[in-house]
């Protein structure tokens, strides 16, 4: 490991390749001040990055990320408006829903950057009320391979991120969200905010979506979008066909 020194984005979405390439597959994306540290650097030009809330690794460009000067600086929050803007260095940069906020300016690498006026979650609410609230805020937005952001989501991006404003951290990709949490038996026990996993005919989980009740679901697939779900797994309100077959239901809640 080259630092242990953390890092942070100062970009509004900076994203991770599977290799040091700009051609290279983006298997994800980091979020204004969300926190790396670099395990490896190549060429001057990009590093590699381990997400210190997830612990997921990849390749980023250099330029895109700065070193903090005072870690200790805490995040309060993560941003819950439908339009936000941070001041990075006297400029207006645009924050998307579930940016962390800081509680104070954070500084580092020639960089400033103030999250003031950014709204938050408000505490105290109903975990699960803000996990439909907040899913509901994704509705229709595209699907991307490794998005995490309204501008474009992937299926496990979608779940993290509703989930983070509920305060619980998920990992990044599906089959490892389904390694956590407490399995539900039966479909009919089911609860607003349990998570629902999907499986190939080989048995490999590639597909994750949130339950909004015992019949309804709200995943990414070709956009974010709510479809029916049986006992067998999910089907497309629109054509009437069945799409994704369900492996396991898993609760992260009391």
């Amino acid at each position: 490991m080259i630092s242990d020194r953390i890092y942070i984005p100062v970009v509004a979405v900076c994203p991770v390749r599977a290799a040091a390439d700009h051609r290279s597959e983006m298997t994800s994306q980091l979020l204004l001040g969300e926190q790396v540290h670099i395990l490896d650097e190549i060429n001057k030009e990009w590093l590699f990055i381990r997400s210190i809330h997830d612990g997921y690794e990849g390749w980023c460009q250099k330029i895109q990320l700065a070193s903090l000067t005072d870690d200790s600086v805490s995040i309060k929050g993560y941003f819950s408006g439908t339009a936000g803007v941070a001041n990075v260095n006297g400029q207006p940069m645009p924050v998307f829903l579930g940016t962390p906020v800081y509680e104070a300016t954070i500084n580092g690498g020639g960089y400033s950057i103030s999250f003031e006026g950014l709204s938050i979650t408000p505490s105290g609410a109903d975990i699960r009320t803000i996990l439909y609230q907040h899913a509901l805020e994704y509705l229709n937005t595209s699907y991307l391979w490794g998005g995490r952001t309204t501008a474009g989501i992937d299926c496990s991006g979608f779940a993290q991120m509703v989930y983070r404003h509920a305060g619980i951290h998920l990992l990044r990709d599906a089959y490892l969200q389904a390694t956590e949490g407490m399995s539900v038996g039966f479909l009919q026990e089911a609860k607003c905010g349990d998570l629902a996993f999907f499986e190939e005919d080989d048995g490999r989980i590639t597909h994750v979506g949130i339950l909004l009740n015992d019949h309804e679901i709200i995943h990414a697939s070709g956009k974010v979008r709510i479809d029916s779900i049986d006992h067998a797994g999910i089907i497309n309100r629109d054509t009437g066909k069945r799409t994704h077959q369900l492996r396991i239901i898993k609760r992260y809640l009391d």
